[in-house]
C-alpha cells in the first residue's frame, strides 16, 4: 500500500473533530462552583460554599504524619500500591466504623479519593443507561451529577423535615423498579436534616421487602453539636446485604487529602475494585500512610470535637440572625450538626432570580433550585454556616437582609420567568 499526503489546506476546510459522548454533552457544570467563582472576591460573605473552616485544620499534625512515612518509609509511601488501599488505613478505618456499632472488617473497606470518586464507582458498578435511580428531595447536587453522567433516570423521594417519606418510598420502589436509592441520612446536603431512627428503620425494610440497593453517603455525620447520634442505615440487618456505606476525611481531617472510602458487600465491592482499577489504579499512597499515621499518633476524635464545637457556635449565630433579615413567612430547619441551613422564603420569592441582586450586596448563598431532581421549590436557598466567624455572620446576614429587600418577590419571580 502506498501512502499519499493530502493537499496542503487552510484550517477552514480541515474534516471537525468527533463530538463529545452524549453523556458530556448534556451535563452542564456545578451551580455552586459557578457561584464560588463569582464570589471569590475577599470582601463577599460567603454563605454559598460547602468548604470547611481552613483555619481548624490541624495542619502540624497533618504535617508530621507525612513527614514521619516520608522519613521513616519513603520507599513504600512513593511506590504504587494496591487499588483497595493500604491495609494500615483499612484496618483503621474498619475499626473505627465496629467502634460505632457497624462490625466492620478490613477487607469490607475500599480506600477512594474522595468519597465523590465512591459514588462514581457505584454508579459504573451498577446503573445501565435508563436505570431508574432514588434519591432525596432536595439532594446532595455532585450525587444528581453522578447518576446523570451515569445515564440514568433520577427520580425524587418525597419527604418532609424528617426525610423520605417510606410510604412515598415503598410505592415509588413497586411503580418504578429503581435499581438505588440515595440518602444522606446525618446533617443532610443541603437541608441540615437529619432522619430519625424509625425512617431508618423503615428504609431498610423497604430495601429489603422490594430489592433495592441502598447508598448511605455520610461525610457530616460526626460534626454533631447536640442530640444523640442515630445509628446508620448500615447497622440494619435487613439492609446489610444490600447497603453501601461511604465515608471521608473530608470534613473532619482535610479535604485536600482526598481520602474517602466505601463498606460494601463482597461482590459489589470487588466491582468496584475493577472500575477503579480503570479509574486511577489507587489512592495516592503517600495520603493513605500519613493518614494512617495520622489516626495512629492523634486523637482525631478529639480534634473533631473542638471543630464541632466552634461549627455549633457558628450555627447558633447564624440562627440567632435569620429572624431580623428574612421576609415574613420564611421557614428554616434548625440542625443539630453539620454544615448547612435550609431557608424557604415565601413562595412568591425566587432565590436564583434574587442572587445577583443579593451579590451586589457582597454576601451570597445557593439557590435551591439545583438541588432537586424534579420540579424544584424555587424560594429555597441554602446557608453554609461553617467557613465564617460569628462577626462575620452577623454581618453577612444584615447584608442579606438588605440584599432581599432590595428586590420585590413579585420582581424576582418575573425575572425568573
Amino acid at each position: 500500500m502506498t501512502l499519499t499526503s493530502a493537499p496542503a489546506a487552510s484550517a477552514d476546510v480541515f474534516a471537525p473533530a468527533p463530538p463529545l459522548a452524549a453523556r458530556a454533552r448534556s451535563i452542564g457544570g456545578s451551580p455552586v462552583r459557578d457561584i464560588l467563582a463569582v464570589t471569590a472576591r475577599p470582601e463577599v460573605i460567603n454563605f454559598a460554599g460547602g468548604l470547611p473552616a481552613p483555619e481548624l485544620f490541624d495542619a502540624e499534625g497533618v504535617a508530621a504524619a507525612f513527614r514521619a512515612v516520608l522519613e521513616e518509609a519513603p520507599a513504600q509511601a512513593l511506590q504504587y500500591s494496591t487499588t483497595e488501599g493500604e491495609p494500615t488505613l483499612r484496618a483503621a478505618l474498619a475499626a473505627r466504623m465496629s467502634v460505632r456499632g457497624l462490625p466492620t472488617d478490613a477487607d469490607d473497606v475500599l480506600v477512594t479519593t474522595g468519597s465523590q470518586q465512591a459514588l462514581s464507582l457505584l454508579a459504573t458498578a451498577l446503573v445501565e443507561p435508563g436505570d431508574t435511580v432514588l434519591v432525596e428531595e432536595p439532594c446532595y447536587l455532585a450525587a444528581l451529577q453522578v447518576f446523570g453522567f451515569a445515564g440514568a433516570r433520577v427520580l425524587g423521594v418525597p419527604g418532609d423535615a424528617d426525610g423520605p417519606d417510606p410510604q412515598a418510598l415503598a410505592e415509588l420502589v413497586v411503580r418504578e423498579r429503581p435499581k438505588l436509592l440515595y440518602t444522606v441520612p446525618t446533617f443532610q446536603n443541603p437541608t441540615g436534616r437529619t432522619v430519625s431512627a424509625e425512617r431508618r428503620a423503615a428504609v431498610a425494610s423497604v430495601a429489603a421487602w422490594h430489592g433495592l440497593w441502598v447508598v448511605e453517603d455520610d461525610p457530616y455525620g460526626e460534626l454533631r453539636f447536640e442530640g444523640e447520634r442515630v445509628p446508620w442505615i448500615a447497622a440494619h440487618a435487613e439492609a446489610a446485604d444490600r447497603t453501601v456505606l461511604l465515608g471521608s476525611f473530608s470534613k473532619v481531617m482535610a479535604p485536600g487529602l482526598r481520602l474517602g472510602w466505601l463498606r460494601a458487600p463482597a461482590a459489589l465491592r470487588r466491582a468496584c475494585v475493577v472500575a477503579k482499577q480503570a479509574a486511577d489504579l489507587h489512592t495516592p499512597t503517600v495520603n493513605q500512610l500519613a493518614a494512617a499515621r495520622y489516626l495512629a499518633d492523634n486523637d482525631l476524635d478529639a480534634h473533631v470535637v473542638r471543630v464541632a464545637g466552634v461549627y455549633g457556635e457558628r450555627r447558633d449565630a447564624m440562627l440567632a440572625g435569620l429572624a431580623e433579615v428574612l421576609p415574613q413567612g420564611a421557614s428554616w430547619q434548625r440542625p443539630e450538626g453539620g454544615m448547612f441551613l435550609w431557608v424557604r422564603l415565601p413562595s412568591s420569592y425566587d432565590t436564583t432570580a434574587l442572587l445577583s441582586e443579593v451579590v451586589r450586596h457582597d454576601v451570597a448563598y445557593v439557590p435551591g433550585a439545583p438541588f432537586y431532581a424534579g420540579e424544584p421549590d424555587r424560594a429555597t436557598l441554602r446557608l453554609c454556616f461553617v467557613t465564617e466567624t460569628p462577626e462575620r455572620i452577623g454581618e453577612g446576614l444584615r447584608r442579606l437582609g438588605e440584599g432581599l429587600r432590595g428586590v420585590s418577590p413579585t420582581r424576582s419571580a418575573t425575572r425568573a420567568g
